[in-house]
């Protein structure tokens, strides 16, 4: 379930299994065999990707579900059992640099710990944190922060992605008025509507609803549709980011539980401080 997600959510054989650091070929053998033990087809195929059939799109939803149930049955366990262990939630994007030399930093100082990473999609920034399904996230702000700890880390400034060829994507610079008859981006209902309405330039918009970067990506080849993306990531010869004049800087944080005193979350918060710092 976690390899047909992960291909679910990146559209991609290829970049779903560099997500889940394996080979292709075996990826795609374990998709045949789920094709065959659920009795439908879950994706076509085509030289440039893969998209979800009606049967896949309904697959994505429960396996979503089974995953989320299985994260909790494996905290809980965890927990009883009295292992040493830490989860971490992702958002969206684990290429970000710092990521990896946090992750380097961690290990060198709690070798001995269990360190379990969650990769969440863009529709909870908290990623699991309130569900109880992570311990500390590593995440991009504004969200609602009732009842949670937030450090920031760094801050990027925002562009608006477009397709090469649209008539904007060779602006050098951009302002949110300038797209305000265009289609953008939206997350699914019971979104945080603070994080909604930050991706969405602080006005309400019309748009195709995704789940995942790829996603967002494909909207933008396939329809045309706009939305919003930090500065500085890679992007297909496809598309262009312009920066945007008047958006408030995006801010990746560390998030956690207000008042947990867990002596390993407290450890991250001060090796991500200081990773992001340098």
């Amino acid at each position: 379930m976690r390899y047909f997600v992960a291909v679910a959510e990146e559209l991609h054989f290829g970049r779903a299994a560099t997500r889940l650091h394996m080979s292709q070929p075996p990826l795609s053998r374990a998709i045949k065999r789920l094709e065959a033990d659920v009795g439908a087809v879950l994706f076509t195929r085509s030289p440039t990707g893969v998209a979800l059939t009606s049967a896949g799109t309904v697959l994505l939803d429960e396996a979503r579900a089974l995953l989320d149930q299985a994260d909790r049955v494996g905290v809980r366990v965890r927990a009883a059992a009295g292992i040493a262990s830490i989860t971490v939630g992702i958002l969206g994007d684990g290429t970000d640099p710092g990521v990896s030399r946090l992750a380097a930093a961690y290990s060198r100082r709690h070798p001995g710990i269990d360190i379990r990473i969650r990769d969440t999609g863009l529709t909870d920034p908290t990623c699991g944190l309130r569900a109880g399904l992570v311990d500390v996230a590593l995440t991009r702000a504004p969200f609602d922060e009732t009842a949670l700890a937030v450090r920031v880390l760094r801050t990027d400034p925002v562009g608006v992605v477009l397709r090469a060829d649209d008539p904007l994507a060779h602006r050098e610079q951009l302002r949110l008025a300038e797209l305000s008859d265009r289609r953008w981006f939206q997350f699914p209902q019971g979104t945080d509507p603070i994080w909604q309405s930050y991706w969405n330039g602080g006005t309400p918009r019309e748009g195709p609803v995704v789940r995942a970067v790829q996603e967002c990506v494909q909207a933008v080849l396939w329809n045309g549709t706009v939305g919003l993306a930090p500065l500085g990531h890679d992007l297909s010869a496809e598309l262009a980011v312009v920066p945007l004049m008047d958006m408030p800087p995006s801010r990746v944080v560390a998030v956690w539980n207000e008042g947990d005193t867990n002596p390993l979350i407290r450890s991250f918060i001060e090796i991500a401080t200081a990773v992001y710092r340098h």
